[in-house]
């Protein structure tokens, strides 16, 4: 299982798009176009053509697959300074899974045609677009790992380091997880029923792995989650729900 040893840093507020230097992440800024989304609006829905990059200057956005059944798999959920969309800027495609919008969001909208000309333009450009991609990949890899691996414990307890990773405050009581996490926001992220997740969550704290704290989750014990999803300390941008 894909998980990375828990850091509480910095690292994770810089989003996914720390691995341009600050030339280039100004270059890409400057060719976005503002725009502001309210709630449970979406940035995109699968099947659009997938012609534009999407950067989350504020706000939080959650990528989802539906099934044939009709059932929501949640992909990614993603935050402030994070690059969001299709990692294909050469091809005409399709998006193949929908962007929800959780909060209102202010968004930064790249046309393909200007983060082609990027490329093309800056050498040094195209490398950082390129290690972008390379954590996008990566951090996909690892997720499916995480589902196919160990079983639903497994996803389960890297899905929560995960979680610890991107939310996570220390406090007395252990790593409290400062976000509102549903059971059925957890069993779509692993592919479960609400009920199993439940079950599983029981266990957890009857061993002490887990607690809870005004309705928000708390790791007590880290170590006995990496045990069961077998985790492979990933690095911290990898590691991230």
């Amino acid at each position: 299982m894909g998980m990375a040893q828990f850091q509480l840093n910095e690292q994770a507020v810089a989003g996914n798009t720390s691995c341009f230097s600050e030339q280039n992440l100004n270059r890409l800024l400057e060719a976005m176009k503002e725009r502001v989304f309210s709630n449970d609006t979406h940035l995109f829905w699968e099947g659009d053509e997938a012609d534009k990059l999407y950067y989350l200057k504020s706000g939080r956005v959650k990528i989802t697959k539906s099934t044939d059944e009709g059932k929501e798999l949640i992909l990614y959920m993603y935050r402030s300074g994070d690059l969001i969309g299709h990692v294909d800027p050469f091809n005409q495609s399709r998006h193949g899974f929908t962007a929800e919008v959780l909060e209102q969001s202010v968004v930064g909208v790249v046309e393909q045609k200007d983060l082609e000309l990027l490329i093309c333009q800056y050498a040094d450009f195209s490398i950082d677009f390129m290690k972008w991609m390379g954590i996008h990949h990566r951090l996909t890899q690892t997720k499916f790992r995480d589902l196919m691996l160990y079983g639903k414990p497994g996803a389960l307890c890297s899905t929560l380091i995960r979680l610890g990773n991107t939310y996570g405050e220390k406090t007395d009581k252990g790593i409290l997880i400062n976000k509102k996490i549903t059971h059925t926001d957890l069993s779509n992220m692993i592919g479960a029923t609400r009920e199993s997740v439940n079950r599983m969550l029981s266990d957890l704290r009857k061993k002490e792995a887990i607690d809870y704290d005004n309705g928000l989750i708390v790791i007590q014990d880290l170590q006995q989650l990496r045990e069961i999803c077998h985790c492979e300390m990933c690095p911290n941008e990898i590691c991230r729900i």
